[in-house]
């Protein structure tokens, strides 16, 4: 289980623990947040790029691609978000002794990824459900 604590009563930076990591997470100084850590949408953004990255490591290494260096950059267009459009661009940038044609296939797993396929593939139904805190 991912548990989201505030961490403190009066500000907006909470921890998230994921197994034995942590990470914090904020809001911008243009909504109110202390700008602590990256905001939701960067972490829903970030997940796409790490993805992508793993993704094509797993790959090439599976299949004894020459990969040394991955760089994902992701931006992105919410001007649209309300209406039901949110854009992302992933820039990948990869390097090692590889081929032409398996740059090309590494540049394909990467738009294979899980989390590319979650974001665009596949309905996502989510429950919210009130539980009392822990004691």
């Amino acid at each position: 289980m991912i548990v989201v604590e505030r961490i403190a009563p009066d500000g907006t930076v909470h921890r998230i623990t994921i197994r034995a990591h942590e990470l914090l997470t904020d809001m911008g100084l243009d909504n109110g947040g202390a700008d602590e850590g990256p905001d939701p949408h960067d972490l829903y953004d970030a997940a796409l790029g790490a993805c992508k990255a793993l993704t094509m490591v797993w790959y090439a290494r599976r299949k004894g691609i020459a990969l040394e260096d991955v760089r994902v950059g992701i931006t992105r267009d919410a001007s649209a978000e309300r209406d039901g459009v949110y854009r992302l661009t992933a820039r990948v940038a990869i390097d090692g002794p590889m081929t032409p044609a398996e740059r090309e296939t590494l540049i394909g797993v990467a738009d294979k990824c899980p989390v590319h396929k979650l974001m665009t593939q596949v309905e996502t139904r989510i429950e919210t459900v009130a539980v009392d805190l822990p004691r």
